[in-house]
């Protein structure tokens, strides 16, 4: 009993040093510098657009497009892939917004990704397979950096879930870039777009190293679709979408077999508790 008790007083006493350790620093350094300093503007635009009548996946009987996820597959390859990742995505998933595993196997022979070679073992460049994940345009954050200002593009796998609305903060932040409001840069007079970064009123500090991507007719549709940049940028957020969150329309469809029977189980519950204590009912009136 004695070796217990004084092994949780060890413990305890264990827990108050590195809680104080952790914590106490903080503190003090709050206390002698401050909060951090907040950027003087943000977003012009708190209110994301939405594309005429909304996206198809969205609502509780949303469904995918296909058609339009792959029309955003092929934005992604012509024109995000250059800079973005796509890390969590394997080629063979894309049989799931529609291509036929012909196509998939086409498809990732099209790109090039590490691999090994079998005779000497060097690092070399192969044809994908579909069992591949999706490369990465850069060799590493240094290269990365080089390339890009100093900013290392981040990864497009869960952009739309790592972002608050982000679906719609994805389209929008592909229409973002224009001139500034005269009203806008009154209300923030330390507003200025240094050299090197463009100007997007739905990015959080307004100035973005990345340049203004959808350019109208920068890629060509196979299926013949005008690429406005409000159809390329509504096309590249619903292929995101579902690169973040592949089985939403599932769960969706999932969610109305759960409350249909929830519905049941609560009306079979209820019939059962009339049922029962009617018989008590009646006992008690006997």
């Amino acid at each position: 009993m004695t070796i217990r008790l004084g092994a949780i007083i060890a413990g305890l006493g264990l827990t108050a040093i590195l809680l104080f350790w952790s914590l106490v620093p903080g503190v003090f350094t709050l206390a002698n510098e401050g909060l951090p300093e907040e950027p003087d503007y943000y977003a012009f635009q708190e209110e994301h657009l939405s594309p005429a009548g909304g996206f198809a996946f969205e609502g509780p009987l949303g469904k995918w497009d296909y058609q339009q996820l792959q029309r955003g597959y092929q934005v992604y390859k012509e024109v995000c892939s250059a800079c973005h990742s796509l890390k969590f995505v394997s080629f063979r998933n894309l049989e799931q917004i529609g291509y036929t595993e012909a196509e998939v196997r086409a498809e990732a022979a099209s790109w090039m990704v590490p691999g090994i070679d079998p005779k000497d073992g060097s690092s070399i460049e192969r044809p994908g397979l579909p069992t591949d994940r999706f490369p990465k345009p850069y060799a590493n954050d240094v290269e990365a950096r080089a390339f890009n200002n100093n900013a290392i593009p981040p990864d497009l796998s869960l952009i739309t879930k790592a972002r608050e609305d982000g679906t719609h903060y994805v389209y929008s932040l592909m229409q973002g870039y224009n001139e500034p409001d005269p009203e806008d840069v009154a209300e923030s007079p330390d507003f200025e777009t240094p050299p090197g970064l463009y100007f997007n009123e739905y990015f959080y500090n307004i100035n973005i190293a990345m340049p203004p991507q959808l350019l109208p007719d920068i890629v060509t549709y196979s299926d013949g679709t005008e690429a406005t940049t409000e159809q390329m940028a509504a096309d590249i957020a619903a292929f995101l979408t579902w690169a973040g969150e592949p089985a939403l329309i599932q769960r969706k469809q999932t969610g109305w077999f759960v409350i249909a029977f929830l519905l049941f189980a609560t009306g079979m519950g209820f019939l059962s508790y009339k049922t029962v204590w009617a018989e008590k009912k009646k006992k008690k009136k006997a």
